[in-house]
């Protein structure tokens, strides 16, 4: 029992880093449906890395590139396997009008004008939220933030599998990762998911689960309404747009709470 578990934990860290995992690790359907339990625990791995290399960085370089650094750090560890996503999601649902164009559009592997605007801005919004937060609030709070938005955003992203049927073809390798959720992993993920906000020590931090959510529900409706379910680009779309909107929250919730 404990081995399987194990095993299943690889297996999300190797499907969602590049992280080395042990040889016994692999990619069968079994160990892939269940690992959404995981999703958070492999946020707070790539979000706590990300977290250290910016705080040790800020003993050489200045907030800007410590920042730049952190990032960096995240999509080495990911592969930029969210942004991927995001960058998918954009073209797909803003050059397509039916499902089958949406679909087909988001399997493209060349990347569009929607596509590369969404990472611009999603990168750009994250990264002077992260300094603002540094800025104001100083570099401890500044990578717990980083390492709660790892966490939270991939908990509300998992809960996607919750609601949602999966909407693409039969061929999609990512499908068995993206394909339902019982209520234990979503317990587990989401103890996790939420676990990081503690280390605030600021209750009010909690209220940022508020608009993280309200996106993740917006976002789910408009899935359901264009193709009928979600995708794993949908997926990293929802986690990239969930993590900025954290870091958002965390300065509205510090300057007006």
């Amino acid at each position: 029992m404990i081995f399987r578990e194990i095993r299943i934990f690889f297996t999300a860290l190797m499907f969602f880093t590049r992280i080395p995992c042990p040889g016994f690790t692999d990619h069968s359907d079994e160990y892939l449906s269940n690992s959404s339990r995981y999703f958070s625990i492999v946020g707070i791995i790539v979000g706590g890395v990300s977290a250290s290399v910016y705080y040790y960085s800020l003993f050489v370089f200045d907030p800007a590139i410590s920042i730049l650094f952190g990032m960096t750090t995240t999509l080495l560890l990911t592969g930029a396997f969210h942004e991927d996503g995001l960058s998918d999601f954009c073209d797909g649902f803003g050059g397509g009008w039916s499902k089958d164009d949406i679909i087909r559009i988001m399997k493209d592997s060349r990347i569009g004008t929607y596509g590369t605007i969404g990472i611009v801005m999603s990168t750009g919004i994250k990264f002077a939220a992260i300094n603002s937060i540094g800025y104001q609030f100083g570099a401890t709070k500044t990578a717990i933030a980083i390492i709660s938005a790892h966490a939270l955003s991939r908990f509300a992203t998992s809960t996607l599998l919750l609601t949602l049927p999966y909407a693409k073809d039969e061929e999609s390798k990512a499908k068995p990762a993206a394909s339902g959720m019982n209520l234990i992993s979503f317990v587990v993920c989401g103890v996790f998911g939420t676990v990081p906000l503690l280390l605030f020590s600021d209750y009010r931090v909690f209220v940022a689960l508020a608009p993280v959510f309200a996106a993740r529900f917006y976002l789910s409706r408009k899935f359901w309404k264009k193709i009928g379910g979600q995708t794993g680009d949908c997926a990293g779309a929802t986690q990239q747009i969930c993590e900025a909107i954290f870091y958002l929250s965390l300065l509205v919730i510090w300057k007006f709470i």
